[in-house]
């Protein structure tokens, strides 16, 4: 069982290097996508990650409940990558006005990661290296990510953080 958690800013790299990652695990691979589809620019986005992903690998599209998601997907001869907890955290404010049943989902994914057979790929976006968002949703964002980003590197067995396309390794 390992845990690779990957995280970096907008264009960082951070996909292209967890496609990397498991394409060398040379086992199966579940891609676990948490993009909810919701306009055309964000459908073009999809599309080209797809495209640079292996056409073998199994896709799970699951934007709300990646906890059970994962617990189906893992075993001991499985990759599986997730791809990324800022979407999931996105789908989730869009459901819930407040957060606890929110944090509530970040436990059950970190318990999920405790149960873990195979590589667990995890991708995540960087969000407390900017400036404070100006509006409350922005705000809100940061501190939800920024608190599951925490308890996702605690899981980890590795923490990578990308720059212009460099992995720089935080945790080993």
């Amino acid at each position: 069982m390992k845990i690779v958690f990957i995280i970096g800013g907008a264009r960082s790299g951070k996909s292209r290097y967890s496609v990397e990652l498991a394409k060398a695990s040379a086992q199966k691979v579940v891609f676990l996508a948490t993009c909810i589809f919701r306009d055309a620019e964000m459908d073009e986005r999809v599309r080209r990650h797809q495209q640079s992903r292996p056409s073998s690998w199994e896709v799970i599209n699951e934007g709300k409940d990646i906890a059970a998601a994962l617990a189906g997907a893992q075993h001991a001869d499985t990759t599986v990558l997730i791809d990324c907890l800022g979407m999931w955290v996105f789908n989730m404010m869009e459901e819930h006005a407040n957060d606890e049943p929110i944090e509530a989902a970040f436990e059950n994914f970190v318990q999920a990661l405790g149960s873990v057979q195979g590589l667990v790929i995890i991708v995540s976006n960087e969000t407390g290296c900017g400036l404070v968002p100006e509006h409350a949703s922005g705000r809100r964002f940061r501190d939800l990510i920024g608190r599951l980003n925490q308890m996702t590197a605690r899981a980890a067995d590795e923490v990578v953080m990308m720059q212009v396309g460099i992995p720089i390794k935080i945790k080993s």
